[in-house]
């Protein structure tokens, strides 16, 4: 079941726990918007600005923001 919610990730290409988020979200059928901070220097103060630091994962999820690569909190949010 995919959801209606605006789904977008704040990565880069090196970062394990944000490749574990992106197979999250291709497995469950989840579209997302991907954002890399490495080059994206626009994109890399949106997401210090959401979050409040530079680690990523950042992944938003309509209003609701996640620090991390937390799968628990993306099943409840995505409901799948």
């Amino acid at each position: 079941m995919a959801t209606k919610q605006n789904v977008t990730i704040y990565s880069t290409p090196t970062c394990h726990f944000c490749h574990m988020a992106k197979d999250f979200f291709a497995a469950n059928k989840i579209q997302f918007t991907d954002y890399n901070v490495a080059t994206d220097l626009e994109k890399r103060k949106e997401m210090v600005e959401k979050s409040g630091q530079m680690g990523v994962p950042v992944i938003t999820i309509g209003k609701e923001t996640i620090v991390g690569y937390d799968e628990d909190r993306l099943k409840e949010l995505l409901a799948v």
